[in-house]
């Protein structure tokens, strides 16, 4: 079948929740994608960075297949050989004590709270279910009910009420916000390091530092989201590394699995994530040994690879060289390491058109909140291959 038969039978019997680009992808390696009639693009997405180890690795791959050949779905009603070795290398790259597996990144979002109102009632001393979270404007943490009930994006909230009480939410960047939020009953604080679907949002520098401190002077768990920023995206292992921040619980995901399967995971030391007691939280599928297997092996690829310094040297080469491209359209060009927005201008007309012409030019890019192209290719890229494509997106960036 040809591109368009596909958009209509997808059209016809799908839900319309997503505006995905025309392009149907039919397989994929490393960096590049081809298309069902055999057109070739430079993927500059990384599925949202959940294959920051580049498309189909040959090493995750193998893990997979041998591991789908053993067992696949024990339940967590039994133990198996793989989870045992996910948690201890976990902690052994991470540095937290302990490790939660789950599936989606919402559900390990949800896993976070769950445990920060855990914590605050048996530890801190709050009172029974009045544990406030604090959350930030702009932030993307997923999409279900409790989560969008603190989402600052309308479309995301507007029709899905009545909502989950239990959060606050105050502008992001803005310290002083927390500290005026920040109550007795205060549980945690819970950040995106690099806000990814605001449109690559960086805050202020020392605004995480800060934030850490206010937490710990106020005996507030901090909370990093960072299921898109981690695992080597921005430079670093984790986002919040970069000032020097070891947040209370780490979210992660995405490329956990190398875009293998959904794993994620929730992070933090003994003292909180021991907080759990059997039957209290849970997964079927969460820890399973095939996604064991594959989250070991993404891991290894990420430290034997040395993806963060990969992504660190070409962040900054591709970021340079972004910036340098003279367009009436640009406003703001942004990143750290290859998490990258190009931000336009109202009178640009809105990024999607632009998208669409660097589709034409064999380079897939999508556009967030209406005026930021992300940049965010897997970070197993080369120098040759984005002076390959800075002439095509030079070429987009100054159309009428």
């Amino acid at each position: 079948m040809k591109t368009q038969e596909y958009i209509q039978i997808e059209e016809q019997f799908g839900a319309h929740n997503y505006h995905p680009l025309d392009v149907v992808i039919e397989k994929a390696q490393g960096v590049w994608v081809y298309d069902v009639e055999g057109n070739k693009y430079l993927d500059c997405l990384s599925a949202y960075s959940a294959v920051n180890q580049g498309h189909v690795h040959p090493k995750i791959l193998a893990a997979m297949v041998e591991q789908a050949q053993k067992v696949t779905l024990t339940s967590r009603a039994f133990r198996n050989d793989q989870l045992p070795l996910l948690y201890k290398e976990l902690s052994e790259v991470t540095g937290y004590e302990m490790s939660l597996p789950m599936n989606s990144g919402a559900e390990a979002v949800e896993t976070a709270l769950k445990l920060a109102r855990k914590w605050a009632y048996t530890v801190k001393g709050v009172p029974r279910h009045q544990a406030e979270i604090i959350t930030v404007s702009g932030n993307f943490h997923g999409r279900t009910i409790s989560i969008v009930s603190f989402s600052t994006e309308p479309s995301y909230r507007d029709d899905f009420g009545p909502f989950t009480p239990g959060f606050l939410t105050v502008p992001y960047g803005d310290d002083k916000a927390i500290e005026s939020a920040i109550t007795p009953n205060t549980a945690a604080v819970m950040i995106e390091p690099i806000q990814g679907e605001a449109g690559v949002i960086i805050p202020p520098a020392g605004y995480l530092k800060k934030v850490a401190e206010l937490c710990k002077q106020n005996n507030v768990l901090l909370i990093a989201d960072e299921i898109q920023t981690g695992l080597c995206r921005t430079g670093k292992l984790f986002a919040s590394q970069h000032e020097d921040v070891r947040p209370d619980i780490v979210v992660i995901g995405k490329a956990l699995a190398g875009g293998f399967y959904p794993v994620s995971a929730v992070l933090a030391d003994a003292a909180i994530l021991g907080l759990f007691t059997p039957g209290e939280h849970g997964s079927t599928f969460g820890g399973n040994p095939l996604a064991a297997a594959v989250a070991r092996a993404a891991l290894k690829v990420l430290v034997d690879e040395k993806l963060a310094d990969r992504s660190a040297e070409l962040g900054t080469y591709f970021l340079d060289q972004l910036a340098e491209i003279p367009s009436k359209h640009v406003k703001e060009v942004r990143g750290r390491g290859l998490f990258i927005g190009v931000e336009l201008n109202e009178a640009s007309g809105g990024a999607r058109r632009f998208c669409e012409a660097l589709q034409k030019t064999g380079i897939l890019a999508k556009e967030t909140h209406n005026y930021v192209i992300r940049f965010a290719p897997p970070l197993v890229i080369d120098k040759e291959t984005i002076d390959w494509a800075l002439p095509r997106i030079r070429e987009v960036l100054q159309m009428q």
